[in-house]
């Protein structure tokens, strides 16, 4: 390789090590408050057992892409009862959720048409903005009263397109999707939503905010992640019959990847029918949610209003975020720092994500080490900071 390149890689790493800012891979260890398995569902037994059958079945891979010799029933099964766990016409299945983004954004969006984009958006929405040839404005997040007038600005513009999160993925709160929707009906726009964290969890059925929120599902295109809530891998786009039939003759992503292997739609079916049959286990996640946010507000820890199975703590420094966390880690509670650029600078968090796996025991526990953690970690950390700026003479 050029040693000019490599002396750039090398400065750049300097540098994300300077900030407190380079990550490492690390395997799970501990108890889970880090991942996004929110059912518990990736270790259920039924999961496990459709996948093992279906690798005996079909074989591990694919082979290609789904156009090509890649199709297997189990995609257009588990596409069809994904749409009607949904409420959509139609749903098409994506090796993941960041190809999936991509695929909606390049496809539907084209040269001349605006995209409005929540600034909190996660990277894989921000990376499909940037990739489409569509012109984009960020707006504030979840904020209606500025999004108004920013698409009456670009009335001219020859499609609009309303995009945002459902349930934000760093932050844990809800976009107004029903306002949003009659913006959009009152102008003309269309929404994308990204369900990732949402599917799986709220609704009647489980099928994410856009049912919990009585909108209908086909009046938007959404974006479903399978390897969250679901447990699994990949993604399904849902929505109008016209716009999966259109991903399937020109989305790139699509076209030109291989297919997922056989194995985990199989396994996708069976946890579809769980989300389906047991109810408890969202049920279960809810009232975790409410355990945890009451000992934590008992402990003195702010915690944000709207409780929902992502909790961050804002920490801003990145150094003290990380102390935090390994601080934790070493009592056994999993759990990571995020920072930038996953969430912008100076508001570095300790992202806690709730499982219904977890026992009251369990939760009064992490707690009060997360109280302690804050107190001599974080707290004091910060006053010595402060002391030896104040004692800097001027």
């Amino acid at each position: 390789m050029p040693d000019v390149l490599a002396a750039r890689v090398f400065e750049r790493l300097e540098a994300l090590r300077d900030d407190e800012l380079e990550r490492f891979l690390r395997p799970p260890s501990g108890i889970d408050l880090s991942s996004n398995d929110y059912l518990g569902l990736s270790a259920h037994p039924r999961v496990k057992q459709a996948m093992i059958e279906a690798i005996a079945r079909d074989g591990a891979g694919s082979t290609g892409s789904r156009l090509l010799r890649g199709d297997r029933a189990a995609f257009t099964d588990v596409e069809r009862q994904f749409a009607a766990f949904k409420g959509t016409e139609r749903a098409l299945y994506f090796s993941s959720g960041y190809l999936a983004n991509i695929a909606v954004l390049t496809t539907l969006a084209e040269k001349g048409d605006v995209i409005f984009s929540d600034e909190l958006n996660h990277a894989s929405l921000i990376d499909a903005v940037r990739l489409s040839s569509a012109s984009r404005v960020v707006f504030p997040h979840g904020d209606l009263a500025a999004l108004e007038p920013l698409i009456a600005e670009h009335s001219a513009e020859k499609q609009a397109f309303i995009v945002t999160e459902s349930l934000f993925s760093m932050d844990g709160d809800v976009a107004p999707l029903e306002e949003y929707a009659a913006l959009c009906r009152a102008t003309g726009a269309a929404l994308v939503v990204d369900e990732a964290h949402a599917v799986g969890i709220y609704g009647e059925r489980g099928s994410g905010l856009l049912e919990a929120s009585g909108m209908d599902a086909n009046s938007c295109v959404s974006i479903n992640t399978a390897g969250k809530a679901l447990g699994v891998a990949g993604a399904f786009v849902a929505g109008p019959e016209w716009a999966i039939d259109y991903l399937i003759q020109r989305a790139r992503p699509f076209i030109f990847s291989t297919a997922p292997p056989p194995s985990v739609a199989a396994a996708l079916a069976a946890s579809l029918d769980i989300v389906a049959t047991e109810p408890e286990r969202r049920a279960r996640l809810a009232s975790r949610v409410t355990r945890l946010y009451d000992a934590l507000s008992a402990h003195g820890l702010a915690v944000p209003c709207d409780p929902s199975h992502i909790i961050p703590i804002v920490i801003g420094d990145n150094a003290r975020t990380v102390a935090a966390a390994e601080a934790l880690q070493a009592q056994g509670f999993d759990v990571r720092a995020i920072r930038p650029p996953s969430v912008p600078p100076g508001s570095a968090r300790l992202r806690i994500s709730v499982n219904a796996m977890l026992d009251d025991e369990t939760i009064d526990r992490f707690a009060a080490a997360l109280a302690r953690v804050f107190r001599d970690v974080v707290l004091s950390s910060a006053s010595s900071a402060s002391s030896a700026v104040e004692s800097v003479p001027g």
